[in-house]
């Protein structure tokens, strides 16, 4: 088993690392978008496909070049790595472009971020996060800034049918698994082989659900096409996913899973001055950004005030690897 590098936990570097995710995320959705408006062609099956193989291929050159011994890991690790690239990377991607093509950007993004609520529950139930006043109250106001953001709430920017929602909420749970599973890893592996091997079952699991590699080379044979999937195989899928995994390795999973909610806020901005694709921000839409960024520093309060006071409130750490 390639076991993670040990060091001890930076919070400050795990949040950065999750907002980091979250920028990339919204890259990803706002580039989805644009190519299904463009081209009535290109579903999310084959998308998702597409974007698992390239980014695959570009984490095998990297790592072989780089970082060899980090695709070595052990035969009975294969089932885990598995079920994680299956159930926590291609079925993110399918259900949370299925939502985008029938609702759109925004309600995707609610829907999905509705996945704090679940991490916290599993993560103190079964990781052994500790409950204190500033999750729930982060996880509330996550979950209200980003509906404030993406216009639940005094605006007309969700889009709304019954398939959507089933989506969208199917988005949630697969997110919030890909959250749990990544943090019962990070000391196991690395956020590199966890990312690799992850990608590569997505891959052979679309491979197997299209009937084969005829889907994706002709998606991918379109140049402007080419160039759109394989950013987002760069820009939204190896940077943010592996980003997350990393700041899994310094924070809860909930203290992760919030700040990755800054995502509709930071899509929200570029749409403004960029795609167009929101009406202008409001004054409740900024508001729900400002939820969204207070929902951050209040989850990481306690630890801030027992640093100051020299005690330590970090979660229980996992038991190390046999």
């Amino acid at each position: 088993m390639t076991a993670a590098a040990v060091s001890s936990p930076r919070p400050l570097r795990g949040y950065l690392l999750a907002a980091l995710a979250a920028a990339g995320w919204a890259a990803g959705g706002l580039t989805a978008k644009l190519l299904f408006v463009s081209s009535d062609s290109i579903d999310p099956a084959t998308l998702s496909a597409a974007r698992a193989l390239l980014s695959t291929v570009m984490l095998l050159v990297f790592l072989g070049l780089f970082r060899r011994r980090e695709l070595a890991v052990r035969p009975r690790d294969l089932p885990f790595l598995a079920v994680f690239g299956v159930a926590g990377l291609a079925l993110v991607h399918f259900t949370y472009f299925m939502t985008i093509q029938r609702t759109n950007v925004p309600t995707a993004i609610l829907l999905e971020y509705l996945a704090p609520i679940l991490v916290l529950g599993v993560s103190v139930a079964f990781l052994g996060e500790r409950m204190t006043w500033a999750l729930p109250v982060g996880v509330i106001a996550s979950v209200t800034g980003c509906a404030l953001m993406v216009g639940a709430i005094g605006g007309e920017g969700l889009r709304v049918s019954p398939s959507g929602i089933a989506w969208g909420l199917s988005s949630a749970v697969f997110f919030a698994l890909y959250t749990v599973l990544g943090k019962y890893a990070a000391p196991r592996f690395s956020p590199w082989t966890l990312l690799t091997y992850g990608l590569g079952a997505a891959t052979l699991f679309w491979l197997v659900y299209l009937g084969g590699p005829g889907p994706i080379l002709r998606l991918l044979s379109d140049g402007r096409t080419f160039l759109a999937v394989a950013t987002m195989a760069l820009v939204s899928t190896i940077v943010p996913f592996g980003a997350f995994l990393a700041a899994l390795h310094h924070i809860d999973a909930t203290k992760a899973s919030i700040t990755a909610t800054l995502e509709p806020v930071l899509a929200g901005i570029a749409t403004y001055f960029i795609a167009r694709l929101y009406a202008p921000l409001s004054a409740l839409q900024l508001l729900g950004g400002a939820f969204v960024i207070a929902a951050v520093v209040v989850a990481q309060w306690p630890h801030l005030m027992a640093a100051r006071a020299g005690r330590d409130v970090s979660a229980p750490e996992l038991p190390p690897p046999a």
